[in-house]
Order: structure tokens, then sequence, then C-alpha cells
């Protein structure tokens, strides 16, 4: 089967993956912060030459324009071949039950994707990251939408940039007792277990709705700090949505639909 690289671009990080035998099973993954888009590229070379495949696909999802758009460019440039987006060339394998109007994320659809494709069974998923999301995916593999609250470092910031007294404090997992003893454990404190009481709660809601409790998968940047060994989570997979993009690769393929056409820039990889 057709190799796949996958490149997930979000607000603030962007994952690299790659999949030797056109499956789900991921071979090997890195996330690079999206201000260094020249190690971006560098790093999707390395892992370009590293399938050994001349007719892999390059596939690429994104949440995040102002860094794709360029990195969509160079990396076609670099490769010699055309970038395959997900939304734009390959539409996400999944039903859902959303508004008509409703434009989803694309990245919510493909954890979704990656999360039902593995499980097989009703499931709640939440992305960690810049933004918190809390979706929902019934029995049937139908996607009908769900939360989206600030993440954990986007709290931070609101508490130091709203306030006057409040400092600018990175997030990180507060001390382990019940209470914040000086401001900025105060404020690590409310912030860590207001994400966690928001995840409880809304998989509680999602459970009477369904009529019984899901499995949960984490995904995200900050899934395992803030989820890791919560009784309520079943399963943290940090490169959840890159399983999601080679699935709907895969589900394109099937189709009888080409990807990835050799582009016009002839240059190879270094």
């Amino acid at each position: 089967m057709t190799a796949i690289l996958a490149i997930s671009v979000g607000n603030s990080r962007t994952q690299i993956g790659r999949f030797l035998d056109g499956s789900n099973a991921l071979d090997a993954s890195e996330h690079i912060a999206n201000a260094d888009l020249d190690v971006i590229i560098d790093r999707v070379a390395h892992h370009w030459k590293e399938l050994h495949d001349e007719e892999a696909v390059v596939a690429l999802a994104s949440v995040n324009d102002s860094v794709a758009k360029p990195l969509e460019a160079r990396v076609a440039g670099r490769l010699g071949v055309d970038v395959s987006r997900i939304g734009r060339d390959i539409a996400p394998p999944i039903s859902t039950r959303l508004d008509p109007k409703a434009k989803t994320g694309v990245d919510r659809l493909l954890c979704a994707v990656a999360a039902y494709h593995t499980l097989k069974q009703a499931c709640v998923v939440i992305d960690a990251g810049t933004a918190i999301t809390i979706d929902f995916v019934d029995g049937e593999g139908t996607f009908h939408g769900g939360v989206i609250a600030p993440g954990a470092q986007m709290q931070m910031k609101a508490l130091h940039q709203q306030t006057d007294a409040l400092p600018d404090i990175p997030f990180a997992i507060p001390a382990n007792e019940p209470y914040g003893r000086n401001t900025e454990q105060a404020m690590l404190q409310g912030v860590f277990f207001g994400i966690r009481g928001l995840v409880q709660r809304v998989i509680e809601r999602y459970a009477d709705s369904f009529g019984s409790f899901p499995m949960v998968v984490a995904t995200g940047g900050d899934a395992a700090a803030l989820l890791e060994h919560e009784d309520f989570v079943d399963r943290v997979v940090p490169d959840l949505i890159l399983m999601g993009i080679a699935v709907a690769v895969v589900a394109n393929l099937s189709d009888g639909d080409a990807v990835n056409e050799p582009a016009d820039d002839e240059s190879s990889v270094d």
C-alpha cells in the first residue's frame, strides 16, 4: 500500500508523521513550533526520504492558514510533489449531524475519524491544545459536534491580560495540594481543575444523552498534563490527528481518487 506523510498545522505547533504501509500505524512523528518554519520544512524532507516510496502521498490538514499556505508551497517545491489538503482535496471520511451551515474545524473531524476507526464504538474525543474541544461520535461513527473552550495557556494569558495584578506565567501542573498558597499556584489550580471539571461534566452530559458512558480518548499538547491520570479518560493518544489524516488518505485512495501528482517544480529532497 502507498506510504503516507501526514502534516497537521495547528494554532501553535505542526505535527509530522509518516505511515509506511498506507495504514494508520504510525512509524514516526514529531511536533515542532510553528515559528520554526525552516525546521518544519527540513524535518518534512527528512521524513519524506525515510518513506522510500515514489508513490507516497503527502497530505496536510490545517486550522492555521497563515502557516499552512507558505508551508504547503515550500513543501511542494522541496519534495517535487503536490500536497493534498484535507478538506480541499480529500474529505474527512465521516458523516455528521451538524447544522448544514456549520464550518467545523478539520482537526476535530480528523480526530473523530481516527478515534472511531480505532475503537469501532461510540466515543468522546478531547483535544487539549490552544483550545479545548470535547466531541461526541456515536456507535455508527457519526460526528454529533461538541464543546469548544479556551485551552490552558489561553486561560493563563487571559488572567494576566484582563487583570492588573495577576502575573504572566506559563501553564504547568500545579502543586499537589488542595489550596493555591500563592498567586501563581492559585492561578494554576484554577485553570487545571477548571478544565478537568469541564471535561468531566461534559462527558456526563454526553453519557446522559447517549444512555451509557462512551469510551473517552484525549489528544493534544496538554492532554497528558491535564488528563492522563483521570479515571474518566480511557486513552491519551498524542498523534490522533495524524492517524485521522492517514485514515482519510486511505479512504480516498480506496475510492480510486488520485492524489499527489508531480508538481511543476522538479527540485529534489536534500
